[in-house]
Formats: structure tokens, sequence, C-alpha cells
């Protein structure tokens, strides 16, 4: 992937009153917080918007990301808590978001894309969530993992995340203005475990449970869930996901042998980011998520996991096709 977005300053392609293009200010990088890549074609115009954003808001998934957030906190934490941020980090997604802006540039040369990263953990605080909007549901009933988890008890480490999410929120929501507020498109990328583990909650007894679920006797026991599940519904069950695109990409990952289904783990939950910006910009934008076992070099539910990029490669292509397929 490119490098990180090294400049604050592009022109759009509507003039200005000096005569030349207005200036449009692009998110940059933030160390530790969020990384912000420009991936540009091979002939795009410096001064054009780009027509792409991906959002990985659960990319932390390095252990250097954990050890610098952690770092920060003062507060007492469940012991083992590394094993919990393992299973449930999005790994390969990243990888993932990159592989599709790298294949939506090579098809549609003359354009740019913005794939924005966070860089603090949901172990932590979970950036895609609405930190006002927390969901009382058990997880065992449709219910999400909380935004600021109640194992962070003392209050100077809950501000400070909070800070942080608000911060890596304003670096993300500037990427999908600058490009969906012009028209453009906007992708969610997620991975997700292999099975629907059925624990009611996050709380202070989590790392014990987790590891629990994932005793081999025990996992084999959960639903497998499917290889690809496209997030593009409301609580409602209304489509406000770009026109076409779930019947584009159930077709394209049939025809590889992938199973892909629509919804059947995730919908545009209203406690998320992905549900709010898919309402602020209706027909714009896609979530999905691709089971991890399937884009790691091996599923170890308790270590930090490396993507392969050829299976990473296989599960963009289609992303990429069905985007560059639809002109911002």
């Amino acid at each position: 992937m490119a490098s990180p977005c090294s400049t604050a300053k592009a022109a759009s392609t509507s003039g200005s009153s000096s005569g030349g293009p207005p200036a449009i200010d692009l998110p940059c990088s933030v160390p530790g917080l969020a990384q912000v890549d420009l991936v540009r074609g091979a002939t795009a115009d410096e001064s054009a918007a780009p027509t792409l954003v991906i959002e990985v808001p659960h990319g932390a998934d390095q252990l250097t990301h954990y050890t610098h957030t952690a770092r920060q906190l003062r507060g007492p934490m469940p012991e083992g808590l590394f094993d919990w941020f393992c299973v449930n980090t999005d790994v390969g997604a990243w990888d993932l978001g990159g592989a599709v802006a790298e294949a939506y540039v090579r098809h549609r040369p003359a354009e740019s894309a913005l794939v924005v990263r966070a860089l603090v953990p949901r172990t932590f605080i979970d950036c895609n969530r609405i930190l006002q909007k927390p969901d009382a549901r058990p997880l065992s009933e449709g219910g999400l993992t909380p935004g600021l988890p109640p194992y962070i008890t003392d209050f100077g480490d809950q501000a400070l995340l909070q800070a942080l999410h608000a911060r890596y929120v304003a670096v993300a929501e500037a990427a999908f203005e600058v490009v969906c507020g012009r028209g453009g498109r906007g992708l969610h990328c997620h991975t997700y475990a292999p099975r629907s583990v059925s624990i009611d909650r996050v709380d202070a007894d989590i790392v014990k449970n987790i590891r629990a679920a994932w005793e081999p006797d025990v996992a084999e026991t959960w639903p497998l869930r499917a290889e690809v599940d496209l997030i593009s519904r409301d609580e409602n069950g209304e489509r406000l996901c770009i026109e076409g695109a779930v019947e584009d990409l159930l077709a394209a990952y049939t025809a590889l042998g992938v199973q892909a289904v629509e919804g059947k783990a995730y919908f545009l939950h209203p406690s998320t980011r992905a549900a709010t910006l898919s309402q602020r910009y209706p027909g714009q934008t896609l979530g999905v998520e691709v089971r991890r076992d399937k884009v790691v070099d091996a599923w170890l539910p308790f270590s930090v996991m490396q993507p392969n990029p050829t299976a990473i490669a296989r599960f963009a292509q289609p992303l990429a096709d069905m985007l560059a397929a639809r002109p911002g």
C-alpha cells in the first residue's frame, strides 16, 4: 500500500476566486491513533479528490498497537487481556482494505482512494461504536460488544480513551466527507472469527470466558459463519448500501467458490458509526465481514496472526470490481 498521507491539502476540480482550484483538506495519519494512506492511480491528478474511502475501525491488529495503548493506561485490567485482543481483533481487515484500494485504482488509474485505519485496539475502546448509544442486549441475543468495556474502571483511563475515540472519529469522518460528500463511495472492512461464540457479555470475566469458549472440544460446537457477510441493511431491514452491490458481490464470490451471504451476522446497528455514515450517505457505502481463518496463514485464536497476501487478494478483487464499476 502507499505510504501514509503526508499532505493535508489537495485541490478540488472546481474553480476558485483566485483562478485556481480551492484547497481540499485531506485527513492525515496521527501517530498511535490513525493511519491514513492515499492510494493513487497511475495517471491520477494530484489535485483531484479521492473517489473511494475505505475505513478499518478495528485495524489495530498488531502487538505494537496493543502495547502502545496499554502503556498509557493506569488502572487494573483483567489478567491475560491480550488473549481477548488476539481473538477479537480484525486481523487481515487492514490488508483487505489496502488490497481493495490498490485493485480499484488499477481499474480506474485516473482516480485515488483513501484508506483509514484505527490504531487503538477495540480491546480498550471500539472506534466503530457511538459511545452515547450503548447496546444493552446480551451478545447471545444479537447485542454488540461495548464501545468502552466495563473492565476499564479507572476514570482517568476512561477519559483518555474517550478522547482518543473522539480524535479518531474526527479523522475518519473527515475522510468520508472528502469522498462521499463529493459523491464517492465508502467501504467498511472487517474480519470476524470463524464461529459465533455464545458469550452473553464483555465484562471482567471475558478472558476466562473466551478461553473456555475456544477450547477445541467446545469450539467445534459453535455455528460456523459464512466466509463473507455483507452488512447492508438497517435495523428495519432497509438497504442503505450501494445499489446493486449485494447482488454483484454474491454472484462474484459464488463464482469463486466462496460462501457469501447478506446480513446473517450483523446489520447496520444504530450503536455503530457505520450505521450513521450509511444514513448520512445513503446508497454510497457498504460493510463487509470476511472470515479470519480464510485470510490468515493459520487460525490461532490466542496468537497474533499474519494475513496471507494470496488469500487477501482473492477476497479483495470482487469488492474492487464492484466499486470500480460504479463511478463516484
